[in-house]
């Protein structure tokens, strides 16, 4: 003998499945790594707006930024961590470049930089500021210093790349890229199918 739902069960059954859905829906989708708790050395920008990005020359071609996730690293030639940040740096443009768009800014003069430049490989785009107006909006006070920011302007990832409580990985940078719906819209644009490529 069948048991028919009454009206009243139904309506019940349809509002628990619609106030679950989003929740299951959400759970499968790619998340931003979460802040873990660790010495900034700047202000905590975490879940927030990224500064205004401005630079007074670039000693590289600029670099496209529409549609792509940014990290920036403030960084110095003088400073023994920031070059050996650099190769890693190196790869990470290398692995996700399609999506990813790296950016060192030094507050370094442009002969200065130039000069490090003709003696160190370096395979990503490179800025000076000399006034430090970005490093100031968020009081960076220790170098090398990492923003990594989504399509919608905010940043998703902080720190000193070399931390021991939360080095920066390639993992990091693939699980926000592959976050971003933005990078996803642009290949969508592009005549994708819609959802960021996998990144081994």
């Amino acid at each position: 003998m069948k048991h028919a739902l009454s009206p009243a069960a139904f309506c019940t059954l349809l509002s628990v499945t619609l106030i679950l859905s989003p929740l299951v829906l959400s759970a499968d989708q790619p998340q931003y790594p979460k802040s873990v708790e660790k010495k900034l050395y700047a202000d905590d920008v975490r879940g927030k707006p990224a500064p205004n990005f401005q630079v007074q020359q670039w000693l590289t071609d600029e670099p496209d930024r529409k549609g792509k996730v940014v990290l920036i690293d403030f960084w110095a030639t003088w400073c023994p961590p920031c070059r050996a940040t650099i190769p890693e740096l190196n790869t990470f443009q290398a692995k996700f470049k399609d999506d990813l768009t790296v950016i060192g800014v030094s507050d370094e003069t442009p002969d200065v930089l130039k000069a490090f430049m003709a003696k160190t490989e370096m395979k990503y785009a490179v800025a000076t500021d000399p006034d430090g107006k970005m490093k100031q909006a968020i009081n960076v006070a220790g170098i090398p210093h990492v923003l990594i920011i989504s399509t919608d302007g905010i940043v998703r990832w902080q720190g000193f790349p070399l931390s021991d409580e939360e080095p920066l990985t390639a993992e990091i940078v693939k699980q926000v890229i592959d976050a971003d719906p933005g990078v996803a819209a642009r290949h969508a644009a592009a005549g994708g199918q819609g959802s960021a490529p996998a990144h081994p």
